[in-house]
């Protein structure tokens, strides 16, 4: 897994996430509302009991204090923009 800030101002902030097949980012919350867009590969997003599989240029826009994770069903790159 790695995590890299690629755009910071005072009110948004842009990480680009990539994980390797088979991988985990971990239960957390989001301190804002996010919008998740896949650049690669293929994830599945945890959210409220439900989980979406999103492929490349699928996106998805959840509020913020949501509990959420992600598994990568194939080498994996994503924006998280909030």
């Amino acid at each position: 897994m790695n995590v890299v800030k690629i755009f910071k101002s005072d009110s948004t902030e842009t990480l680009l996430i990539t994980l390797e097949k088979g991988a985990l980012f971990p239960t957390h919350t989001s301190p804002k509302s996010t919008f998740l867009v896949v650049l690669e590969g293929n994830i599945d997003f945890h959210i409220n009991s439900q989980i979406f599989n999103l492929s490349e240029q699928q996106s998805y826009r959840f509020e913020k204090n949501l509990e959420h994770y992600v598994t990568a069903n194939k080498n994996a790159k994503f924006l998280i923009i909030r």
